[in-house]
């Protein structure tokens, strides 16, 4: 990897997501952590990836550009509470992974809590992940809340006009009171621990949250089961995001 390549290659972070090994977003974080290497040396930030270069994480080789690529997944699931959104098989028995079992190798398209439950997308597919969870392309997520006590006085409209958490105020969204303890709210926004944090911050625990909806996909799963898009929902599924942005979020 000379000098005369500096400007050729592909950044490491998208070529294991071009070929389905995890998303850019867990790419950088195994980057970080000394994971990954390239001909046997760990790389620096930044580093391409040459045609006919060695590329391993934890000690194992990853598959070729072309020639090995896996086909594309695209799977629905109804994430149960207890469930952890990682890859991470080694320090987590709880992951998601195992949890499905399914024989490519997929990952999240974001996460639930693991005490929330609800539907979540898995794929090999490393540009829909970012075009779906970037910020600024407004995809909705619909989820149904419970909390720990009667919903009174104005929470309703300050939860739907912004709540200040995380050094930051959250954006306008839609927000329905269901029952006296229940709520339903459409984010397109996915700040860390996002719905939990605005109902501490006005006084009320969550007990339950379940997300019921994303974009055009319903939450149609028993709890534990997930199923393939149908070709229907997948072509949606690339017409709404035709023109998002890849790159990812930055949050």
């Amino acid at each position: 990897m000379g000098e005369q390549n500096v400007n050729t290659g592909i950044r490491i972070n998208k070529y294991l997501s071009e070929i389905g090994h995890c998303s850019r977003r867990a790419a950088d974080k195994l980057l970080e952590e000394g994971r990954i290497t390239i001909n046997g040396k760990v790389p620096e930030l930044g580093t391409k990836v040459q045609s006919g270069d060695s590329v391993a994480v934890d000690g194992q080789s990853v598959a070729g550009m072309e020639e090995e690529r896996s086909p594309r997944v695209y799977i629905a699931y109804h994430k149960p509470v207890g469930i952890v959104c990682t890859t991470d098989v080694r320090r987590e028995p709880n992951n998601i992974v195992d949890a499905i079992g399914h024989p490519e190798r997929i990952y999240p398209v974001g996460r639930l809590d693991k005490p929330s439950e609800g539907l979540i997308f898995l794929t090999n597919d490393g540009d829909i992940v970012n075009k779906i969870l970037r910020s600024k392309n407004g995809h909705e997520k619909e989820y149904v809340v419970s909390v720990d006590k009667r919903i009174r006085g104005d929470f309703i409209a300050q939860m739907s006009s912004g709540v200040p958490i995380l050094d930051t105020i959250t954006q306008p969204c839609e927000v329905e009171q269901t029952g006296p303890k229940t709520f339903r709210i459409i984010l397109k926004q996915g700040l860390n621990r996002q719905i939990r944090r605005m109902t501490e911050a006005l006084g009320y625990e969550v007990v339950r949250l379940r997300r019921v909806r994303i974009m055009h996909m319903q939450l149609d799963l028993h709890p534990g089961e997930w199923r393939d898009f149908t070709e229907t929902e997948l072509k949606t599924l690339f017409e709404l995001t035709s023109d998002s942005i890849h790159a990812p979020d930055d949050r």
